[in-house]
């Protein structure tokens, strides 16, 4: 191994670490669909319930779950997404199957109204 190898490997294993830590940081910090190929599900917040951890949304298709647009109430994995939007807000959210109900797991609004 030569000089010049050897220091690069050394740099390389010093800089993993930050490089890993910075990686991660980036990747929490994104919203989910930005993390998967899936698309966000667009929608429309009809009504808040924040004492049962609820929201109403009027959604259209939700390919993933192969059900067809409607307005329904869907309960939220963290109470701290009904502070992000308010009735009247288009959204887009990401949802899932979670012990026989379905929830929303991320929530933004979009730009326009």
């Amino acid at each position: 191994m030569t000089y010049s190898s050897t220091m690069t490997h050394m740099l390389q294993n010093a800089l993993r670490p930050l490089a890993l830590t910075l990686g991660l940081t980036a990747t929490l910090l994104a919203p989910v669909w930005a993390q998967s190929d899936a698309a966000p599900n667009l929608g429309e917040v009809r009504k808040i319930d924040k004492e049962a951890q609820k929201i109403t949304l009027k959604h259209g298709e939700l390919k993933s779950m192969d059900m067809p647009p409607m307005t329904m109430v869907f309960r939220v994995a963290d109470p701290s997404l009904l502070d992000k939007v308010k009735p009247g807000d288009k959204v887009q959210f990401n949802a899932e199957k979670r012990d026989g109900a379905i929830v929303v797991t991320v929530i933004e609004p979009t730009a326009t109204k």
